[in-house]
């Protein structure tokens, strides 16, 4: 049985580029389906889910919106429809991938609809933005951004290359035999950092020789929101939550932030959560000529030429304690916050460069004077790399999916 690629895009003022790569597509072997959502001129060949429905689907009338008088309107009205067409198709067993192309408003709805799929399934946006910060269309999905080099207008001898190469990125990946999983094992998310990377090997090997899969993000600000979607999405049956770096970002002003409810999620959902002040001792930034100028008399490190960490200090560690209390103390399930007494990181250590013990301190006080009654504190007379203190995470997390 043949698979089918979803096409979605305004067939108004794109309907060629559409039609074009609508047939690389079916030459592949491949169904399409192809989604309308332009809202002005007719469409340029028959859809087979019009841009009525798609209008209808965001509670809007298209008549309304064809004037276009209220264009801000019609794109919500388009990217809700769209997103609820989109979110059927794949629950029907009708989409195995999906293709965008357009501009800044044609990708801001095709990417609508494309993060309501879940992670794995193709999904490629040939798009103008392609090559700059896509992050607001992308949210925590794995969208694939192909720069469109010139406008999607026309069909010549550049674009029809980058149409082609769309085309045969999404065909691709659906035909692609997608990898059997770990044998249907329990999986258990894990946040780690270059900082924390002994302590989160060590902890993995325990989890996974007990019979559970353990997927680890980086906290990167992007790593960290990816983690905390997934578990919102029920990917997870715990989380081992021991590099909790990006409130630093959040507090300090630094490029890896993942907002302020980072670490929130798996408490809220209820699934057994080790909470961790891990690598909060560092926020990150650019290269060192980056680093705004109130920064520039602390204690720098440049880790490489192009990441740049500030040693964080006794008010910022208070304020990032009181956060990791309270996404604590929204924990409907089982959780354990564990405190590593010798240092947060492979940097704060005994003689490191991040050593602060009066830093690390403030935020273990803020920790302990916020926390809820009924929540389990473990504080360990270790660094957070320590074989010892990784093995307390894991095995403490394993009792905790006991209960």
């Amino acid at each position: 049985m043949r698979k089918t690629v979803v096409i979605v895009g305004a067939l108004d003022t794109k309907g060629k580029e559409f039609a074009y790569v609508k047939d690389l597509i079916e030459k592949e072997e491949l169904n399409t389906l192809v989604v309308d959502f332009g809202v002005m001129g007719k469409p340029d060949f028959p859809p087979d889910i019009t841009r009525e429905e798609v209008a209808h689907q965001g509670g809007g009338d298209l008549a309304a919106l064809a004037g276009g008088e209220h264009k801000d309107t019609a794109m919500k009205i388009m990217a809700a429809g769209l997103k609820v067409v989109v979110s059927q198709l794949y629950a029907d067993g009708k989409l195995d991938g999906i293709l965008g192309m357009g501009g800044s408003g044609g990708t801001s709805i095709a990417t609508t609809a494309m993060r309501a799929l879940p992670v794995g399934v193709p999904k490629v946006m040939v798009s103008t933005m392609g090559g700059g910060d896509v992050s607001a269309f992308a949210g925590s999905k794995d969208i694939i951004f192909i720069p469109s080099i010139v406008d999607v207008a026309g069909i010549n001898s550049i674009s029809q290359v980058i149409y082609a190469n769309g085309a045969g990125a999404v065909a691709g990946m659906v035909k692609m035999e997608k990898p059997k999983s770990a044998a249907g094992k329990p999986l258990i998310a894990a946040s780690m950092f270059g900082n924390t990377t002994k302590c989160v090997d060590r902890a993995r090997g325990v989890l996974e020789a007990a019979g559970y899969e353990v997927l680890v993000f980086h906290q990167t600000g992007t790593g960290g929101k990816t983690m905390e979607s997934l578990i919102s999405d029920n990917y997870f049956v715990a989380l081992l939550d021991i590099t909790t770096t990006e409130l630093a970002d959040e507090v300090c002003g630094g490029v890896m932030s993942a907002g302020p409810e980072r670490g929130q999620a798996a408490p809220r959902k209820g699934i057994p959560t080790i909470l961790v002040p891990g690598c909060v001792d560092m926020a990150n930034f650019g290269e060192i000529d980056t680093v705004p100028a109130k920064y520039r008399e602390r204690n720098l490190y440049e880790w490489n030429p192009n990441v740049t960490l500030l040693r964080t200090n006794v008010e910022e560690n208070q304020k990032m304690g009181e956060m990791l209390a309270a996404a604590a103390n929204a924990a409907a399930g089982p959780i354990a916050v564990i405190l590593p007494l010798k240092g947060v990181s492979m940097l704060d250590s005994l003689g490191e460069r991040f050593w602060d013990p009066e830093a690390d301190t403030a935020c273990y006080n803020a920790i302990r004077q916020n926390l809820r009654p009924g929540i389990e504190i473990i504080e360990s007379n270790y660094n957070i790399n320590d074989p010892e203190f990784a093995d307390l995470c894991a095995h403490t997390l394993l009792k905790l999916m006991q209960k």
